[in-house]
């Protein structure tokens, strides 16, 4: 069926918008009413290009009772994104063709919105093989690996370059690993830990080491560099500096930005993640989002259980997919930001990166992927009414003003709350 939007505010436009879908590309805009099998009334509200989060957990497979693809994909759609790029630590690892071929025909069978994964590095032959599968990236858990082992991948990714298609896009947590081990067990040695000692174990430093590792590693072996929910305003400098350099980019999340490590002695373990929340004056923040910022929510989901075994086992990640949306157009609405950056860092510049043809602008032969957001809608975070199959978040109970209430993937309504 065709699908026409009416009564469309577009960013940077002036009047209203019609929209037209065929079999799910934008086949249609015009300033004139369109026909069309299924007519959907906007109500004046702002319709954006699909929003992009190149940056999920979703725990299938292995993990399932955490989140799966079907909850994190109601999750997605719920808060306004329609395309995700899954994390490759799952059980088992998608280190391997077997694992990654399983985690498509998952997704596949599972999936509302559409999805990309991104695959572990392995050995050569191994990666070879992968790339018959097409991974979007590969990414690479710094803090895991010893320098030698991050020389060895680094190496081999170039060769894979030479050896396939692949674009040599490598996508990076950055922190660094001895900093990381010699830390913690600093601090691991005090009679008593309380959860603010997580940010301490896992040090500013250990990032901003690890970046400019990434960054001489990438360089000297002709790689696309992107640099994971960074969270130090060091880094950042660091990144912008290179960014005349080498092919360079960045994401970051909304716990980094909008909260400090004094947030662990409200929330306790509930905001435990890696990176940590960083002191307020080594954080990233609102202000620092720009034309070339990427969001990437690292949405982590755990149960409650695996977020409350005390500093040193509860497991990192906070839940994100249905709170950053309402939180950045809430800074959209006090003024922090404008709303032409929405489009930016939440749809097109991760498009770009991740080479996502046919995402991220509103344009024909585009995909009919679609965000609508209603400005002036004001709510409370409760998470009893989120989709994910997580039980917390530092942001229940946050008021808000702006939401995503409509979600189309390919012209299909996924998520609809246009009163």
């Amino acid at each position: 069926m065709d699908l026409v939007l009416k009564n469309c505010k577009l960013i940077n436009k002036n009047g209203q918008y019609h929209i037209k879908v065929k079999d799910g590309k934008i086949s249609d805009i015009s300033k004139q009413p369109l026909k069309g099998d299924n007519i959907i009334d906007i109500k004046d509200n702002y319709v954006l290009s699909g929003f992009i989060d190149p940056h999920i957990h979703f725990r299938d497979p292995g993990l399932t009772q955490k989140e799966d693809f079907k909850s994190g994909s109601e999750s997605a759609a719920n808060g306004g994104f329609t395309t995700v790029i899954d994390m490759p630590n799952t059980i088992p690892k998608t280190n391997t063709y077997k694992a990654l071929k399983e985690k498509i025909n998952i997704a596949k069978s599972k999936s509302i919105v559409n999805f990309e994964l991104q695959a572990e590095p392995n050995d050569l032959k191994e990666m070879e093989k992968m790339m018959e599968l097409n991974p979007i990236a590969f990414k690479v858990f710094m803090d895991l690996k010893t320098d030698e082992e991050l020389n060895e991948i680094f190496k081999n990714l170039s060769q894979l370059k030479d050896k396939t298609d692949y674009n040599g896009l490598i996508a990076t947590h950055c922190e660094k690993k001895s900093i990381v081990e010699s830390e913690t067990k600093r601090l691991k040695e005090k009679t008593e830990n309380n959860a603010i000692d997580y940010t301490y174990a896992r040090p500013v430093k250990s990032e901003d080491e690890s970046v400019k590792q990434a960054i001489n590693l990438a360089k000297e072996n002709n790689l696309k560099l992107h640099i994971c929910h960074l969270s130090s305003s060091k880094s950042l400098e660091m990144a912008k500096n290179e960014s005349n350099n080498m092919n360079i980019s960045w994401e970051f999340t909304p716990h980094h930005l909008l909260l400090d490590n004094q947030a662990y002695n409200k929330y306790g373990t509930l905001i435990k993640t890696n990176p940590p929340l960083r002191e307020k004056q080594d954080s990233v923040r609102i202000s620092d989002l720009d034309e070339t910022s990427i969001i990437g929510t690292d949405h982590a989901p755990h149960t409650l259980d695996d977020k409350n075994k005390g500093v040193w086992n509860s497991s990192p990640g906070i839940p994100n997919l249905e709170t950053v949306v309402p939180l950045l157009l809430t800074e959209v609405n006090k003024g922090n930001i404008s709303l032409e950056l929405i489009p930016k860092i939440l749809s097109e510049n991760a498009a770009k990166v991740y080479n996502l043809k046919n995402k991220g602008r509103i344009d024909i032969g585009y995909d009919g992927d679609f965000t609508v957001i209603d400005l002036k809608q004001k709510g409370t975070f409760n998470i009893d009414e989120f989709k994910t199959k997580a039980e917390y978040s530092p942001f229940d109970g946050w008021n808000y003003c702006g939401k995503a209430v409509m979600t189309i993937v390919k012209g299909k309504i996924v998520m609809n709350e246009i009163n």
